[in-house]
């Protein structure tokens, strides 16, 4: 066990030997983060639902593999970065496709208030009017406070690249009225 290991919850250790309550519980409580994080990666509504079940999934097969490095949200976080990214790998790749669909409203942490749904909306909004690239860097960064080495691995592009794509990804929120400071409260709970 590593330095930063911790003990596995049981539920989590139940959800990996095959208990399928225990992975209910698992995922019914991720699924808000879930579908969140995928709205922050993703231009437009149409494909959020489709690509937080696959993240879903994929989440659920990884429980078996999760050893307790870091936190299962950290772990679930960039199981859906992978899953988003290969889903619109994918569908780029069909003639005609169209992010564009209906206007699904982000799903509400509980522990949200009025005011913090407001701005993750918001935020949302500012989002969808940069490049997918530099959107892509700044949520990785941000929400799911990743480095640039690691951003440059996920998506197999130089240090240098994320660099610029998160100045000019910044720079461009500023320009739409965006303040930094909804950027750092998301880096807990996309």
């Amino acid at each position: 066990m590593s330095a930063q290991s911790q003990p596995i919850d049981s539920r989590i250790a139940a959800a990996a030997r095959g208990d399928r309550a225990a992975a209910e519980a698992l995922l019914t409580e991720l699924l808000p983060r879930v579908r969140n994080l995928v709205r922050y990666l993703v231009r437009g509504d149409r494909d959020v639902d489709d690509i937080a079940q696959e993240a879903l999934i994929a989440i659920a097969r990884g429980f078996a593999g999760y050893r307790g490095e870091g936190t299962l949200t950290a772990w679930a976080d960039r199981i859906v970065a992978r899953a988003t990214f290969a889903y619109l790998r994918r569908e780029r790749r069909e003639p005609g496709y169209d992010a564009s669909g209906p206007d699904l409203a982000i799903v509400p942490h509980p522990d949200d208030g009025p005011d913090q749904y407001a701005e993750r909306r918001q935020l949302v909004r500012l989002l969808d009017d940069i490049p997918d690239e530099q959107r892509h860097a700044l949520v990785l960064h941000h929400a799911l406070g990743l480095s640039v080495p690691e951003i440059a691995e996920s998506l197999a592009i130089s240090a240098e690249t994320v660099r610029s794509r998160l100045r000019l990804g910044k720079a461009k929120l500023r320009a739409l009225g965006q303040m930094d400071e909804p950027i750092r409260e998301e880096r807990s709970r996309p």
